[in-house]
């Protein structure tokens, strides 16, 4: 098999394919062309070829997301290892194993005026699991090495591999064991393009040691005897991978009468006594004439939270203030105070940390899941008399959408409006559900759906606001998207959250520079990058046009829905009005 007949390319590409990661994003450059050559001459590795780096980290993630497995993305020097920064930051807060390969300048042209040269060691330090510099070899371009900087010559090459091959089995241990995203820095003198035999692949052989794997901690001191005794028990989930929470413990959770399990979109739990709508259980009670009395009658004695980032502020807000006595939260190796009370963090799986937890569990008498689900029934009811009356808008087509997803399509929503209007209408429990939680940003939806449908066997169902999409249009621009992808895009006019907030004052000012008010169609971008195009503008067209836009074809499919600007933020603010108002 022919590799770069430079050594550190020839190193990292081969401990890579030892380490078993194959999955490789290569941006297009030169100074990266040992890398480029050796991944894409060898069949073990799948290579994607995407030209904007900052979509190509994020269908790297997207790809990791959906394998649970580390991916290479690899780019040139220069500003273009900068545009994998958001989704570097992302999977750092996200624990997606992404592996950020940077090709790079000699060092003794940097910061001498030379181009596409930028200080590139350690240049994601505050976001990153490991930043791994590596060493310019001493037996390549040996003759410019000694013009231009001879000291360089000083140190054997045996030295140079070694510290190499040191410095790239540390970051593959991190994004392996502690599943975040490694930078790989690797300079090259030219000549470039070089090739050579190698036949003794044994050599590059690579034990790596889960530094992570912990078992259930021996010193739990009372937990059970807590648990057993608290009669207000409120399990929060955040972000959760689809089928990863056995059933048998979500059973014996929901069953709890002592115990309530709020979840999100994001959680892909669940259940009939699950709360699934949070921000529909608390508005009403900020609402309410006697708010202090109905939040104290919420408040938990326990917190039991696992999974990612929360998306309901007002979930945030409430245990912030109507604190719970204890808080754990159980993850291998992050632990945030999200709520500041934290008082126990249980670096475990949460399975492994629920057969604890439930091979000593006691029933207690307590009203808590009853009356709660009380208070759920009756919002459900509301919701379905409201959802009745209210006019076309981004709130009604997410019921419509919620309900008419076929079973086992993957859906992947982007930030903003949309994942909190996810929020208010239950998914079929056979559909996973994937956003960017770990920064939020509206950067990457696309690129990160794009990605994570390529190994998912079933449909893929992007559902974005127009910013979102408008911004990651770049993220159409390859040949990977796949003739079942589908793209829902909730067109109105502008960035409809804003009107939400607080800040709105319904001025021309408000209008551009919060709102970015705008007037575009993705019609036109369809037609460029090869898409079928459909679009709705009231719920009869909507709900005639779904059944066709999910069924197969011959290309992939983008279905705009127009919904009224002006009207948006009133319709849902009246939705919370309505299912609050008999408690005033």
């Amino acid at each position: 098999m022919k590799y770069s007949n430079i050594p550190a390319a020839q190193l990292l590409v081969l401990l890579c394919k030892a380490a078993g990661i194959n999955n490789i994003i290569i941006s297009p450059g030169s100074r990266n062309a040992p890398l480029t050559l050796s991944f894409t001459g060898d069949p073990f590795f799948t290579c994607f070829s995407i030209v904007d780096e900052r979509c190509a980290a994020f269908f790297g993630l997207g790809i990791a997301q959906q394998k649970k497995e580390p991916v290479a993305v690899v780019c040139t020097s220069g500003s273009a290892l900068l545009n994998y920064y958001p989704a570097i930051a992302e999977a750092f807060y996200s624990n997606i194993p992404l592996i950020v390969i940077s090709a790079d300048r000699p060092p003794y042209k940097i910061d001498v005026g030379d181009g596409q040269t930028i200080r590139q060691d350690k240049v994601f330090d505050r976001h990153i699991g490991y930043s791994a510099n590596l060493k310019i070899d001493a037996v390549h371009a040996t003759e410019r090495l000694a013009f231009y900087q001879p000291e360089l010559l000083e140190q054997p090459q045996e030295s140079i591999a070694k510290f190499n091959r040191r410095q790239i089995g540390t970051a593959f241990k991190v994004v392996f064991g502690q599943r975040l995203p490694v930078h790989i820095n690797i300079p090259f003198e030219e000549p470039l393009y070089g090739m050579e035999e190698i036949e003794d692949q044994e050599r590059f052989s690579l034990k790596l040691d889960d530094e992570t794997e912990v078992g259930i901690e021996s010193n739990f001191g009372n937990i059970h005897q807590i648990w057993n005794s608290a009669k207000r028990k409120l399990i929060l989930v955040g972000v959760n991978a689809p089928n990863s929470i056995e059933k048998k413990y979500l059973d014996l959770l929901a069953k709890d009468p002592s115990a309530i399990v709020f979840t999100e979109t994001t959680s892909n739990l669940h259940h009939s006594n699950f709360f699934p709508s949070i921000d529909s259980i608390i508005f009403p009670i900020e609402k309410s004439k006697n708010t202090h009395e109905r939040f104290l009658e919420l408040q938990p004695e326990v917190l039991l939270t696992f999974g990612g980032l929360v998306v309901s502020k007002k979930v945030k807000a409430f245990l912030r203030k109507y604190k719970p006595k204890h808080h754990w939260h159980v993850h291998p190796t992050k632990a945030y105070d999200t709520y500041f009370a934290l008082t126990k963090h249980f670096k475990n799986e949460p399975n492994q940390f629920l057969a604890w937890l439930f091979s000593n569990s006691q029933s207690v008498e307590s009203n808590y899941l009853n009356k709660w689900n009380s208070v759920k029934k009756n919002y459900q009811k509301k919701q379905l008399e409201y959802v009745k009356k209210a006019p076309f808008s981004d709130f009604t087509v997410f019921e419509v959408l919620q309900r008419t997803i076929p079973k086992g399509h993957q859906v992947h929503l982007s930030n903003s409006s949309t994942v909190r209007y996810a929020q208010l209408f239950p998914l079929d429990g056979s559909i996973p559900v994937y956003c960017n939680r770990g920064t939020s940003g509206i950067d990457g939806s696309t690129s990160t759906a794009i990605g994570g449908s390529i190994y998912h066997k079933n449909p893929t169902v992007l559902i974005t606001g127009d910013l979102s999409f408008f911004y990651d249009s770049n993220a159409l621009w390859n040949n990977y998207i796949k003739n079942d992808f589908r793209i829902i895009l909730i067109n109105n006019a502008g960035g409809g959250i804003f009107r939400i907030l607080p800040g709105f004052d319904g001025t021309d000012r408000f209008a551009t520079f919060f709102e970015t008010e705008h007037h575009l169609s993705a019609e036109n971008m369809c037609k460029q990058f090869g898409l079928e195009y459909q679009s709705a503008a009231n719920r009869n067209m909507l709900e005639e046009t779904l059944p066709g836009f999910f069924e197969s074809g011959k290309r992939p499919k983008l279905l705009e829905v127009f919904t009224p600007r002006e009207l948006n933020n009133g319709i849902l603010l009246g939705y919370f009005d309505f299912i609050s108002s008999e408690y005033r």
